[in-house]
């Protein structure tokens, strides 16, 4: 891919790193679904009823990976057929990961130990919300809103990417506590990943996205004075 910047690299190879972990973890646990050897822990919730588990796998993995691709500039502004199609992909798979999130959520039994109410009602509200955020973007795009629509994609995209920050949490609480965390002190650390991610989302709204008032400021400066005239 030729027409990325460097720093569109960087910004890409960050993103894929970033996402490794819980996205490529998950296509194991998919190889394992489909009669491959068994690498990951026994999952048994995920063994009486695959299908959703699959399903949030994989539209998960084109939702972070297809993502990060469409927030790169030099491809909306030179292959913007290839951004609109691509688009269509994440939107949808935004959804189903984010539906077959809440499914699993609601319907799987977890021992309280892995998802207490704190988690529970956390996953809910913001499965909804990063629904609400995917179908907004779409709503502005068609309304041509690219503000809005850059900043709900934006916002949907950090709640997906939730588990990348949850994993690095864990890894560094295991690697200073020798342990793994459990009950409450778990739910608040997943918890937690999804407050720091839609921060650093609302930051980056306003920093990079937000619309620049330097232009209306600069033509108001060039107007003459009417003082004493």
């Amino acid at each position: 891919m030729k027409v990325l910047s460097k720093s569109e690299w960087a910004i890409l190879t960050f993103i894929l790193v970033y996402s490794f972990i819980p996205t490529f973890g998950g296509l194991f646990r998919v190889l394992e679904f489909a009669g491959g050897p068994a690498i990951a822990p026994d999952n048994p919730r995920a063994s009486a009823t695959p299908f959703p588990i699959v399903l949030h796998i994989l539209s998960s993995f084109l939702f972070c990976l297809l993502g990060a691709i469409q927030f790169l500039p030099s491809i909306r502004r030179q292959h913007p057929a290839a951004h609109r199609a691509f688009g269509r992909i994440v939107a949808v798979a935004g959804c189903l990961s984010a539906g077959s999130g809440l499914w699993m959520t609601h319907f799987y039994s977890f021992p309280i130990s892995l998802q207490g109410n704190l988690l529970y009602w956390a996953r809910i509200i913001l499965g909804f919300a990063m629904i609400g955020c995917i179908v907004s973007s779409i709503a502005a795009i068609r309304s041509r809103n690219i503000f809005q629509h850059s900043a709900n994609i934006l916002r949907a995209y950090a709640i997906g990417q939730g588990a990348s920050t949850q994993t690095f949490i864990g890894i560094g609480w295991m690697i200073l506590s020798g342990t793994e965390a459990t009950g409450p002190l778990r739910d608040a650390m997943m918890v937690s990943a999804w407050a720091l991610n839609l921060l650093i989302a609302e930051v980056l709204v306003r920093v990079l996205l937000a619309p620049k008032r330097t232009s209306s400021l600069k033509s108001l400066s060039n107007k003459p004075s009417r003082v004493g005239q």
